[in-house]
This record gives structure tokens, sequence and C-alpha cells, in this order.
């Protein structure tokens, strides 16, 4: 049983529900389902790293990205698409499948312009709303980008929502990376803490009784 290497899902998945997290994440009883939307994000993803990085011409069905796309592109400094990163416990910077490995992620574009000291970090989301985006993971993705590329002092971040072309944004300076790390290795204790002592209270909310496949939890709808 183990919590680590962890990531920001997984820090999400264990403030909506400890337990729904231990049944799905540590004891991982319930296989991904694979949902039409899910294959359409991947989609997207991939079409628009073949079109950032070798220029393959996007599919018709995203056209409405093209401009979004174009203006990233044009952006100085080297294109990085799906680049995985990751960092020991003490968030020195290893590979993303590192035996050491303690925390890692996954930027959907990651652009490095080290003349400037400048980054940019873009995920891409393909929901029809950015009213509760969450920029935790922005956060987590600066931080990883500060320890692997010491050069960078600013970056520049974004959740690109596709599909209703909003980007929610915030930026990050080498100087934070300290206050950063603080509210999330805190965030990570509350998560060793279970694991610790094997104890995983369940979280009731409105996604109860439709939306977990926890059977066994008391707070299940089938129940």
């Amino acid at each position: 049983m183990s919590i680590a290497p962890w990531s920001f899902s997984k820090a999400k998945a264990f403030e909506q529900c400890p337990k729904q997290f231990y049944h799905e994440k540590i004891l991982q009883e319930y296989p991904f389902v694979e949902t039409e939307a899910i294959r359409y994000g991947n989609a997207f993803h991939t079409a628009a790293e073949e079109y950032i990085r070798d220029g393959t011409p996007l599919p018709k069905m995203f056209d409405y990205a093209q401009a979004m796309l174009d203006s990233l592109s044009a952006k100085k400094g080297a294109k990085l698409c799906e680049e995985k990163l990751g960092v020991t416990e003490n968030l020195l910077p290893c590979s993303f499948y590192d035996k050491e490995v303690w925390y890692r992620g996954i930027a959907d574009l990651l652009i490095i312009n080290e003349e400037d000291g400048l980054a940019w970090v873009i995920d891409y989301k393909t929901g029809k709303s950015a009213k509760y985006a969450d920029k935790g993971q922005l956060e987590l993705m600066a931080l990883l980008v500060f320890a692997h590329y010491p050069k960078i002092t600013h970056v520049r971040a974004g959740l690109l929502f596709v599909v209703s072309n909003d980007l929610v944004k915030d930026s990050y300076a080498d100087s934070d990376a300290g206050m950063l790390w603080t509210k999330w290795t805190n965030i990570y204790s509350i998560m060793q803490m279970a694991e610790k002592r094997n104890v995983w209270n369940a979280r009731p909310s409105g996604l109860c009784k439709r939306h977990c496949p926890v059977t066994v939890c008391v707070h299940n709808g089938s129940n």
C-alpha cells in the first residue's frame, strides 16, 4: 500500500473522499472506464501535440482550436508536448519513472525559453465550462519546471478550455516555490497520515448517490 508517487489528481481524489480514494487508487478495485468525453479529450490532446510538434493539420472537428494553438506555437522557446517530469521527496529533479520519484506530473504543452528565464505551462481542458477550474495543478507543474530548469525564473501557466475558448491563467516566480511546496507537502502529509493509520473516512457529498462505484460504503446510493 502506498500513496507515492502522488500527483495532483491523486490529491484531489483524496480531498473529495478518502474512502473512495482508498478503493480506487490504493486497492485499485475498480477498472478505468473510458467514457466518450475521455476519448474526445484524448483525441484532442493527440491532435494538438501533432499540430504543434510536427505541423500536422488539425482534424476538421478541432478547427475551432486552431487560433489558440497557433498563438501558443508562435511563442518563443522550445515546445515540449506531453512532457513528463518528477521530483524526489527531497524535491530534486528526477525522471517520471525514476524509482525515487515522489511527485510527478505531465504538461500537455511546456514552452521553455531559457534565454528570457520564462516558461509557459498549458493544460488542455475539453470540458464545456471553466467555471470550477482548479489552478492547483498549475502550481504543481510550475514547481516541477523550477526544479528541472534552474534558468527559468518565471512560469506563466494556463488551463486552456478549448471548447469554450477560455484560458484560466496564473503566473509564478521561482521565489514562490518554498511557499507553494509547503502548501502541497501539508496536503500530502494528511494523505500520508491516513495511509499510516489505515483510516480512510468517507466524505459524503451529492456525488455518492449516482456516481460512486464503492458499493460497500454506507453512503453509496445503491444502499
